[in-house]
């Protein structure tokens, strides 16, 4: 259990997705301009790392390993995440027709959201057993919509704020990315 719980702060926190492996930035700087559509993609990216994880964990040493076709890995990832990802956005098209709106172009972008697949490979690469894959991949869910959420938070009061012209807009939210990135290095000394 304690094992568990250290992957978990670990992946929240010490080895961030967003902020330290700058795994799934594409969805953090587009999405996040309104915190419900921030908490929006945030959930749909966990629900999708999670889900893709446990199948692609399974596939990895159920099909891949045993055949050694282990390299074949990253494009059998990416197939995989591909098709959960259109059955999300089906499902949500038919049940969750605001959602769905909301999310817009961003929602088929989970598709090529590198931070899915990174939590995959890294379960993997890192000879992860399947209950600590998915406490890792569920850390990695959590850090990312925590990271998604604060940054759109951040957003909407940077838009209430006095930022010099040449500021405005994307550069200052690169600036508070590399600020939240810098906050989140503080969390390092953590679980050792």
């Amino acid at each position: 259990m304690t094992e568990f719980f250290a992957i978990f702060i670990g992946a929240v926190l010490v080895q961030n997705i967003v902020l330290v492996s700058f795994l799934g930035i594409c969805p953090l700087l587009g999405v996040s301009k309104k915190t419900n559509a921030a908490l929006a993609m945030g959930l749909a990216v966990a629900f999708v790392t999670i889900t893709s994880s446990a199948i692609t964990w399974g596939i990895y040493y159920g099909v891949l390993v045993p055949f050694e076709l282990e390299f074949m890995r990253t494009i059998v990832f990416i197939l995989l995440i591909a098709t959960l990802v259109q059955f999300v956005e089906m499902v949500m098209k038919k049940h969750m027709t605001t959602l769905y709106k909301t999310l817009g172009v961003y929602l088929p972008l989970i598709t090529t959201n590198c931070a899915v697949l990174g939590a995959s490979l890294l379960n993997i690469s890192r000879g992860l057993g399947f209950g600590a894959a998915m406490v890792n991949s569920l850390g990695i869910s959590v850090g990312f919509l925590l990271v998604i959420y604060i940054f759109a938070t951040l957003r909407e009061r940077l838009l209430a704020a006095d930022v010099p012209i040449g500021f405005k807009g994307v550069p200052i939210a690169l600036i508070t990315v590399a600020l939240m990135s810098m906050a989140f290095i503080g969390f390092v000394g953590i679980g050792q």
